[in-house]
């Protein structure tokens, strides 16, 4: 392995056989992303199969996440339990998109923000309710503030709030 230094980080060469159906599928991969090359499309695919794995302590990180689902809304009282159980968790939920699909169908993406194991116990509870058609979690790690790295003085005057 040799390191090279890209946009400050030192980065590690690494030498992997692939065969060529699995190259061809690559390069789709790489010019579907719009990705500059080959290396950045293995560390793409890398971050996001590593997302997948949990960590010894992932469970109590903290992270972000979009939960979205498709409910009945004419299954007895579960809007009402869905808004009910949005606002006991008042503290994990950042905002809920609520689009109608159809007569009877709707759609909600739901921000929400916590311990992972937190944010996952909740989705589920949500996706199990009876009249939940679909439902998928998507979570992002989230570092805490002492441990966000510096973005030097070009982060100067931008504030999230």
């Amino acid at each position: 392995m040799r390191a090279a230094a890209i946009a400050g980080k030192t980065m590690q060469r690494v030498t992997v056989t692939i065969d060529d159906e699995l190259m061809s599928a690559l390069d789709l991969y790489m010019e579907a992303g719009g990705h500059r090359n080959r290396s950045e499309a293995v560390r793409d695919l890398v971050r996001a199969g590593l997302l997948k794995e949990p960590k010894v302590d992932d469970e109590a990180r903290n992270c972000v996440a979009a939960l979205v689902y498709v409910y009945d809304h004419e299954t007895r009282q579960l809007s009402k339990k869905l808004v009910h159980d949005h606002h006991s968790h008042a503290d994990m939920s950042i905002a809920t998109l609520h689009v109608h699909l159809d007569e009877a169908s709707c759609l909600e993406v739901s921000l929400l923000k916590g311990r992972k194991s937190e944010v996952e116990h909740f989705a589920s509870h949500l996706i199990g309710e009876r009249g939940v058609r679909y439902g998928q979690l998507v979570v992002v790690p989230a570092q805490p503030e002492d441990e966000k790295p510096s973005l030097g003085p070009a982060s100067a005057g931008h504030a999230h709030r």
